[in-house]
């Protein structure tokens, strides 16, 4: 496997296919990597490098105990780009992967970085605060927390329905459902409960102000994990000439059940 062992002695997996113009992508909660094959093997296929890793805590990364904030985060991924020197990459996040590819401009710069993508990404601010009210109030993500601590195999098989819109008259298939449970079972319980903790709690807006590149912002008007009102339609808002897409009807997880429609924005955008 080809791994990264970070300043603090941390195994990140990483899987790099093509060759090209790079894009670097960082998934979601409590997925790993593999969410991205799709858009992956698309991109690899039309002449560019696309890499994926597995976030600390989550896949065929190691399991630390402590460690699972966004500044290191951030870290991480620098160490990644500087390690298979990177140049003008774009930087794709999905849901809590959107806070770590902002993080990472807003405190190691865009020397490196062509453009950002925030895909259905918990940015600027995803939970309620003195300072964002309309967030999502901290019971829910107690609730989370107490259902993986309960059962979390079970939790996360729930989790699939309003995840992909299952509720919605969206249709994912038993595979896909299957593949998404077996990769969330993969992580860390700690790092699962405590990103839970850090994408709720962290406040992304200082960054957005540091964010000097080319930005794309998608988000599913039909999300119901990270409401597009309060998150995706307010970063595109921050975002200086950042550009925003609107997937009508759309889940959080249109990764795939989008997958065709968002290959094809992620390619205009990385050819531009």
């Amino acid at each position: 496997m080809s791994t990264l062992v970070t300043r603090d002695g941390t195994s990140i997996y990483y899987k790099d296919w093509g060759s090209g113009k790079p894009v670097l992508f960082s998934h979601g909660w409590p997925l790993d990597a593999d969410m991205w094959d799709s858009q992956m093997e698309f991109l690899a296929s039309r002449g560019y490098r696309a890499i994926a890793f597995d976030r600390r805590g989550f896949g065929r990364s190691d399991q630390p105990w402590t460690g699972y904030d966004y500044d290191t985060f951030a870290d991480d991924i620098a160490q990644l780009i500087e390690h298979l020197d990177l140049r003008e990459v774009t930087l794709v996040g999905f849901s809590m992967g959107g806070g770590d590819v902002s993080r990472y401009i807003a405190r190691h710069g865009s020397q490196r970085v062509a453009g950002l993508v925030l895909l259905g990404a918990v940015t600027p601010i995803f939970g309620k605060s003195p300072s964002n009210p309309d967030g999502v109030d901290g019971s829910v993500f107690d609730g989370i927390q107490a259902g993986l601590r309960a059962d979390r195999a079970q939790f996360i098989a729930d989790f699939a329905t309003p995840f992909y819109g299952l509720n919605q008259g969206q249709t994912v298939s038993q595979g896909v459902q299957t593949q998404t449970l077996n990769i969330a079972l993969m992580a860390s319980l700690k790092a699962t409960l405590d990103c839970v903790t850090a994408f709720s709690q962290t406040d992304f807006r200082p960054d957005m102000s540091k964010i000097d590149v080319p930005t794309l912002v998608i988000h599913g008007d039909g999300d119901q994990i990270v409401p597009f009102e309060t998150t995706g339609k307010r970063a595109a808002e921050l975002i200086g000439g950042a550009e925003l897409k609107v997937y009508s009807g759309a889940p959080h997880g249109f990764a795939v059940t989008h997958a065709q429609q968002l290959n094809e924005d992620l390619l205009a955008f990385v050819s531009r």
